[in-house]
């Protein structure tokens, strides 16, 4: 699993909840550090925010989904945002689901399971 997000705090959080539930997780700090990351690894599911520098959430769903080899790959968007056109920018893009934080823990956990291949 890929997570990306430019918040240190995030990414420990999500470190941490995702490791205790026995998932392997790989970590970016921005959206282009997450397209690089993903140019080199495998990963079943990807956990990215929107507003981060270098390349935003969805540029990064974009390039993602324009990449044969991350066509069906779940990607999952956490976020502070909450705006439904953002939600529906996301879709578009090709996000599998959207979740605002602070995110709940097991809510999270339930989540990659049920879009983990």
């Amino acid at each position: 699993m890929l997570t990306i997000d430019d918040s240190k705090t995030i990414r420990d959080m999500l470190l941490l909840t995702l490791t205790d539930a026995g998932f392997d997780v790989l970590q970016a700090v921005d959206g282009k550090d997450g397209v690089e990351v993903l140019g080199r690894e495998r990963v079943d599911v990807v956990i990215t925010d929107i507003n981060m520098p270098n390349m935003d959430g969805y540029e990064v769903i974009r390039h993602l989904r324009a990449d044969p080899a991350h066509k069906t790959t779940p990607i999952l968007v956490l976020t502070t945002e909450s705006d439904s056109d953002k939600k529906n920018l996301a879709r578009e893009a090709g996000a599998t689901g959207w979740m605002v934080k602070p995110f709940d823990p097991e809510r999270l956990i339930a989540t990659v399971c049920k879009v983990s291949p």
